[in-house]
């Protein structure tokens, strides 16, 4: 993974975890509860079934696809995860920690039924995709319930499941221990480490995407601004310096800042071209992937996006401002970011 990569990659992450804990701190558990639920299940319903022939999978019995799905897509992302298979019918995966989607001290603020959302969205539902309604998944272990991982198995039973029994807990079983020498592995000449590194990257890219569609549908764009732009500002104060060490930048001064920037575009996939204007620096950019596949309106998810950009330049230099455009809505948006400094500052005086 490029520098630029792993910049988006750890932005991206700490955004999605950071804009679930604000959620659970200001509007309840019950509300982020349903917001993950729905993020993993449109996480599940756009991903699922592709991926499963991507990975060469669809030929398998269900309970066995299902965790070789999650074992290899997700180690893809860089999370880790453990696969256990124990018959055609059961099939085990284990998240030990450090866990990705709870990193660092999150997870000790995690309620149980937001992290049983997770599953309520996708593992639980992987039967329904596949029109196998025989499957379904016993959660074992939740690590901030205090476990050492989550854990459960994909189970195939003698019986269609009616919608409440494709998630069922048993918090007395265990997996079996995991050999990775057992463990199914992607062909390297399908999977070279560039096309395994860019799917890092796209991992964390694929859940702002739909948690920012998602956030918007439930939330509409006023509430989606306050609770997933509020955490994407303090996201980015936090973790700018980092970023802009991993692309090797430094200096204070604005032309520094479009640096990084550009430097972030071209991280997730885009391009930014940067200019002076007087006094102030226009940096545009035609195309947008991380709207692929987002539906409308994709401006309001670029103002709830644009935060995540305002908190890394105050971290920069909180004498200069930030302000997008919206130009257009084709070939996936253009937009243009006007850095200017405020009044009084020493170049507004300079200029």
């Amino acid at each position: 993974m490029s520098n630029g990569e792993q910049a988006v990659a750890r932005l991206y992450q700490a955004w999605f975890t950071g804009a679930i804990l604000r959620t659970i701190v200001q509007r309840g558990s019950g509300t982020a509860a349903d917001l993950v639920r729905r993020i993993f299940r449109r996480q599940r319903l756009a991903t699922f079934l592709p991926g499963l022939r991507k990975l060469g999978l669809d030929h398998l019995p269900a309970a066995v696809a299902a965790a070789q799905y999650h074992y290899l897509s997700n180690q893809l992302g860089g999370v880790r995860v453990e696969y256990i298979y124990e018959s055609d019918r059961k099939a085990w995966i284990r998240y030990p920690p450090p866990r990705w989607i709870w990193a660092g001290t999150a997870i000790c603020a995690v309620p149980s039924e937001v992290s049983a959302a997770m599953l309520r969205g996708w593992h639980a539902e992987n039967g329904l995709s596949l029109g196998n309604l025989r499957l379904g998944f016993v959660c074992t272990k939740q690590t901030v319930d205090g476990d050492d991982a989550l854990e459960g198995y994909f189970c195939e039973y003698d019986h269609a499941l009616a919608p409440e029994e494709r998630l069922r807990f048993a918090h007395g079983e265990t997996a079996p221990l995991f050999d990775p020498a057992a463990a199914p592995r992607l062909p390297d000449d399908d999977w070279p480490v560039e096309r395994r590194q860019r799917a890092g990257r796209n991992y964390a890219m694929e859940y702002i995407r739909t948690m920012l569609t998602e956030a918007l549908d439930v939330m509409g764009p006023r509430e989606a601004k306050h609770l997933i732009g509020g955490a994407a500002y303090l996201v980015g104060l936090q973790f700018y310096d980092e970023c802009r060490r991993l692309l090797g930048r430094d200096g204070n001064d604005a032309e520094s800042f479009a640096a990084f920037f550009r430097g972030i575009a071209q991280g997730q996939g885009d391009d930014a071209a940067v200019e002076r204007s007087g006094a102030d620096i226009v940096i545009t950019q035609q195309g947008w992937r991380l709207a692929r596949g987002l539906s409308p309106p994709h401006q309001r998810a670029a103002e709830i996006w644009n935060e995540l950009w305002r908190g890394c330049l105050a971290a920069h230099d909180p004498t200069l401002r930030w302000r997008l455009r919206w130009i257009s809505a084709e070939n996936g948006g253009r937009f243009e970011w006007r850095m200017m400094p405020s009044r009084g500052s020493a170049e507004a005086v300079r200029s």
